[in-house]
């Protein structure tokens, strides 16, 4: 605390203590209560390491419009994809042979087949954009079946009830300075929304790719990538949804080459099934997991600099590290905070660790359960404030370190791989 509100006096010192122990998150669309307060400021959670940065769900991440998924049907404009030629009726829609292209704000409904061609959004940097996928099936040979060259923001919503599916022939031709390199691609922040499926394969690419934010709020996907599953710029935000996702590298990954404060993920809940050659989850800044249900195979199951895990069913076969805190960005200090959940960690052999620190380990809740010869290894401090930690079917009270790393695991072996920003106000 500063020096000057030292001289506050005691009554209002009293009122501004009381009121902070009623704190709220304010999400993008609304506020709830932090119902992590409590156990993040208790007493008996002892704070070690130098970084005490908030939580990211003190962030403003998901919009109303974001969450609700509704479609207003009053002023849709329907777009006809027919196998190799499009239909519709609007000066907002130019179409060039089977690649249909969105100049102007509004909400279009898409429906129908094709063969090999594009949707392209392209209005000012003011506008919005909603798609409609209402049981469509896009392929491009050589390019991605859905680019947002610019707009403001773009909302791709999967109808009820629909299965659409999106597609890649496994080699991008670029159409302009942009290196697209994904099925969905998009320059500007992206949200997927909606209780339908996508289905998305990308045999010489990433599945989706945002260069700011990746929003998911709910829907169905599978998706199969030769690169990364989902990846972003900014920060990748799930709020919901189901999740089977086959890559070659990644399966969700935030990283910004330009700006190391960036490149966080947030999943609030959803169901991952994810497979994949290097990481599953992989974040530059911080990593939160407040729900969900996870099964990840890869090298590295989760990594990012700082790693918090609130509540969450996680089980995670791994051939490298099962949880890795690895200094990725200048903006904060390495640490795994396990606040609650049900973390299961199976090693495969090698040089493994289960729950890996360049700092610290601080487990304060929750059940951490890990199968491997190595299962702690941290260069600060491990402490365990609460929960139940177990090592090979023996409850710890103090967490183990391998020093120089793990020697062997005692799990199977999952694919091998390699080594492993900011808020704004939400539309």
């Amino acid at each position: 605390m500063k020096n000057k509100y030292l001289k506050i006096i005691p009554v209002l010192l009293i009122v501004v203590l009381v009121f902070a122990g009623y704190m709220t998150i304010k999400l993008r669309g609304g506020t709830q209560t932090n119902d992590n307060a409590a156990s993040s400021q208790s007493g008996t959670v002892q704070t070690v390491g130098t970084d005490t940065s908030e939580e990211l769900t003190k962030q403003e991440y998901f919009s109303a419009r974001d969450l609700s998924g509704e479609i207003d049907t009053s002023n849709a404009i329907d777009i006809s994809l027919e196998g190799k030629s499009i239909s519709a009726s609007s000066d907002a829609v130019n179409i060039s042979g089977s690649t249909v292209t969105i100049t102007k704000e509004g909400t279009y409904i898409l429906s129908g087949s094709l063969d090999n061609g594009s949707v392209i959004v392209n209005t000012s940097k003011e506008e919005k954009v909603q798609l409609v996928l209402n049981g469509v099936s896009i392929n491009s040979d050589n390019f991605a079946a859905i680019y947002v060259v610019q707009a403001d923001k773009v909302f791709v919503t999967l109808a009820e009830g629909t299965e659409n599916t999106l597609s890649n022939g496994g080699s991008f031709t670029q159409l302009d300075e942009n290196n697209v390199d994904a099925v969905i691609f998009s320059k500007d922040d992206i949200t997927l929304n909606g209780t339908g499926s996508l289905n998305i394969n990308s045999p010489g690419g990433h599945g989706i790719v945002g260069k700011d934010e990746v929003t998911i709020a709910n829907g169905n996907y599978e998706i199969d990538a030769a690169k990364t599953a989902i990846k972003a710029n900014d920060s990748i935000a799930v709020a919901d949804g189901t999740f089977n996702l086959t890559a070659g590298s990644d399966g969700l990954h935030a990283e910004n080459n330009d700006d190391d404060s960036m490149g966080n993920i947030y999943i609030k809940g959803g169901n991952f099934n994810i497979t994949v050659s290097d990481d599953g989850i992989h974040a530059t800044t911080k990593l939160q997991i407040d729900g969900g249900t996870f099964n990840i195979s890869a090298a590295e199951g989760l990594e990012a600099t700082y790693i918090i895990i609130n509540d969450g069913d996680i089980s995670i076969n791994a051939s490298d590290d099962g949880i890795n805190a690895a200094q990725k960005t200048s903006i904060l200090t390495p640490k795994v905070e396990i606040n609650g959940g049900n973390i299961n960690i199976v090693m495969g052999t090698g040089d493994t660790d289960g729950v890996d620190s360049n700092g610290d380990i601080v487990i304060n809740g929750g059940t951490v359960n890990v199968t491997g010869n190595s299962a702690f290894d941290y260069d600060g401090n491990g402490v365990i404030n609460g929960g139940t930690v177990i090592v090979n079917g023996q409850e710890v009270s103090t967490l183990p370190n391998q020093v120089m790393g793990g020697h062997g695991g005692m799990g199977g072996q999952p694919p091998t791989g390699g080594m492993g920003g900011g808020s704004k106000t939400r539309p």
